[in-house]
């Protein structure tokens, strides 16, 4: 989903993140979101980007880079924001000194390039990410992406006995793929999602992080005898809800239940284990355990008061640590967690949890230098670069490796620790990338978001938000995917 935040402090976005995405006003997501898929899709407008030509082939040019061409990067600014990336450009001018770097970096990613996509001339490489993320599977679908398989299948920045691909975390390929092998988007940054909250002040309460839903009341309910409500969250965007909700449901019923609800399948959201878990969620609703105001907070604020002590737990991505770092007390000792279950009877154990790639990095098929951008990529691949994105945003790359040798922050270290503790028992649901607009308004804001605010009960939002994967299902405007 990628990162989010405003400013300094974050974006307005995963899908960071992108994914997240978010503090611009839901409107930006829906009817101007609208207006450009259907535009950008169509592929309309005059087709005026001529290519450029292609260089030649070396072991120091794999991909056959023009090395006079100009390379336009976009990047999405957000909790990430820019450094990382503009480090990475200046080593493709170090490579390419004939060549011209142009490099901006916006949280409106949908308003600054709706007319190039609609003119034929978008840029070589961009950071889809943020609020106004483009949707990735109308993207795909409409054919605006380029494979990215000769990135994956060149020679690694660091190894040439080593492509690309084998230099990358577990599922980042297969999660750029929609159906068949051509891979359509590389996610370059490695998220953690799950319960995030403060060491110091569960041990203040002399609490554990608990594992069954019974435990997570009783550690709420102490917690609000102290002052402190046991959970906030970005009210205004209650799409960041699923990153501790998903992992749950699939802890509770078996990755199988995800995978039916990816897949658009009728009755998937009436299963048991939907159920149970939502009942367990609007119970923090029912009991008082949710900070007062919360439906009414953006990410930035929710976040904010959580770090200020107002509430123990909040649903996130990694990319909070570096998001609130303003915020966040030196010694609030931040870690995070696999979803709490309910019981023993779950499906999969406690420790499982939603682990992916964010940040979604995409070459448009139109790009004039789409092989530009892919080396741009490749660049951004390697352990100096990855370890550069370690140390300065505190998250994980798509590189498989890049700590050594790096101090790693708390938070960091805690979502390492929890990567370690899941094993096999990682999740990664697709809705958020397959079907953006269902994902965010429907399901996030209509949904859960109504519900979490007690206007709707469970069982209705159940119904609610099963009417709207129906209505996703049947739209044959709309490209589908399934789990292969």
């Amino acid at each position: 989903m990628g990162s989010t935040s405003a400013a300094n402090n974050g974006t307005d976005g995963v899908g960071r993140r992108d994914l997240i995405k978010r503090s611009a006003a839901l409107g930006l997501v829906s009817v101007p979101a609208m207006g450009f898929l259907s535009a950008c899709a169509s592929g309309g407008g005059s087709d005026n980007n001529e290519k450029a030509a292609a260089g030649k082939k070396t072991a120091q040019n794999p991909l056959g880079v023009n090395d006079t061409a100009q390379m336009e990067f976009v990047l999405f600014d957000g909790g990430f924001g820019k450094e990382y990336a503009e480090d990475a450009t200046k080593i493709y001018a170090k490579n390419f000194p004939k060549a011209h770097v142009k490099f901006s970096a916006t949280q409106k990613i949908q308003s600054t390039l709706q007319p190039r996509f609609n003119q034929g001339n978008p840029p070589d490489l961009i950071d889809n990410s943020g609020a106004e993320q483009m949707d990735m599977g109308v993207l795909v679908g409409k054919n605006q992406l380029a494979d990215l398989t000769p990135l994956l299948d060149a020679p690694s920045y660091d190894d040439p006995k080593k492509k690309v691909r084998d230099t990358l975390r577990p599922g980042i390929v297969e999660m750029g793929q929609f159906d068949g092998q051509q891979v359509w988007i590389l996610y370059y940054a490695y998220t953690v999602y799950g319960v995030w909250y403060s060491q110091k002040a569960l041990d203040a309460l002399d609490e554990k992080y608990p594992e069954t839903w019974d435990q997570m009341l009783a550690v709420c309910e102490k917690a609000k005898k102290k002052g402190m409500a046991g959970w906030t969250y970005a009210g205004k965007y209650p799409y960041y809800l699923p990153f501790s909700l998903y992992p749950m449901i699939g802890k509770v019923g078996g990755r199988e239940v995800l995978d039916a609800i990816d897949n658009l399948e009728p009755n998937a959201w009436k299963h048991p284990a939907v159920k149970a878990c939502f009942e367990a969620y609007y119970e923090l609703y029912r009991k008082g355990y949710v900070l007062q105001g919360t439906p009414g907070l953006d990410h930035i604020q929710s976040q904010t008061a959580w770090a200020k002590g107002k509430a123990l737990f909040i649903p996130n991505g990694s990319w909070v640590e570096n998001e609130s770092a303003n915020v966040i007390p030196a010694d609030f000792n931040l870690a995070v967690s696999a979803p709490t279950g309910l019981d023993a009877s779950d499906k999969m154990p406690f420790g499982t949890i939603w682990a992916s790639g964010g940040e979604p990095f995409v070459v448009p098929a139109k790009a004039r230098n789409g092989t530009g951008g892919m080396e741009q990529l490749r660049i951004m691949l390697s352990e100096a670069s990855s370890k550069n994105f370690t140390a300065k945003v505190k998250s994980l790359t798509a590189y498989n490796g890049g700590t050594d040798g790096i101090t790693l922050t708390p938070g960091l270290k805690s979502g390492v620790a929890a990567l370690d503790k899941a094993g096999q028992n990682v999740v990664n649901p697709r809705l958020q990338d397959w079907y953006v607009q269902l994902q965010k308004e429907k399901i996030g804001v209509a949904g859960l978001g109504e519900m979490m605010a007690g206007r709707l009960t469970p069982a209705e939002a159940i119904k609610k938000i099963q009417g709207f994967a129906d209505e996703a299902a049947k739209d044959s405007s709309i490209k589908h995917y399934k789990h292969q």
